[in-house]
């Protein structure tokens, strides 16, 4: 905590090499836990595929749900995506942490916007067709599981040939989305780590994702 009673920031620098291509991007992580602002495993997991899959994203639309320090999202703007990142729109700290994220990291075309999820609000409806939907461990909480699908399966309306990509955290065998990808007519495809070099304990030269255990998933429409 500062001086003043603000929360103190730290920024953290992630970096991502493969083929002698390299790329650095910097992150702002506000150090009070109370916030939540900081990067989570998922998200290196998620960053780390973003970058593997960087030759696909040039040009591309994507939008990233419940950014928070944007690790993704940033990645993918830094290769070439032409990205708008989302968080709650009742949580103007963690919009604010998404527009620092990319100050830092020089992104001044990148688009910060509340959504609420499970919710026909207008800025919703207002959110450009994307090709890449990206979302790390935004399966945390049970009782959200359902906004989140429903929110995915309408942006995925908007482009049926769209593809969400996903990372959660395995913390209960009790939770799962299966029921409601059947509800809602999604499928989904799990993502061996090892197929893009993140089975690893360390990434990005960073500690993260430790000893977690993380899996990745692309959900599209069921068509």
């Amino acid at each position: 905590m500062s001086k003043d009673g603000n929360p103190g920031v730290a920024v953290k620098v992630f970096t991502f090499e493969e083929n002698r291509e390299r790329l650095s991007v910097s992150i702002p992580e506000v150090l009070d836990p109370q916030y939540g602002m900081y990067v989570w495993p998922c998200a290196v997991v998620l960053a780390q595929y973003v970058w593997t899959a960087r030759t696909e994203l040039l040009q591309k639309t994507v939008l990233e749900l419940g950014a928070g320090v944007a690790l993704p999202g940033v990645v993918a703007a830094k290769c070439g995506a032409k990205v708008v990142l989302t968080d709650g729109a009742e949580l103007p700290l963690c919009l604010e942490n998404c527009r620092q994220s990319c100050r830092v990291n020089n992104l001044h075309d990148v688009r910060v916007e509340g959504l609420t999820w499970g919710e026909a609000s207008p800025e919703v409806h207002l959110l450009p067709p994307a090709d890449i939907i990206l979302g790390s461990d935004v399966f945390y909480e049970p009782e959200d599981f359902e906004n989140i699908i429903l929110t995915v399966t309408f942006l995925l309306r908007k482009n049926p040939q769209a593809k969400f990509w996903t990372t959660y955290q395995e913390r209960s065998s009790d939770w799962s989305i299966e029921g409601l990808l059947h509800k809602w007519n999604l499928k989904c495809k799990n993502i061996p780590l090892q197929t893009f070099h993140a089975d690893r304990s360390h990434l990005a030269g960073s500690h993260l994702p430790g000893c977690h255990s993380i899996q990745m998933m692309i959900i599209s429409m069921d068509m």
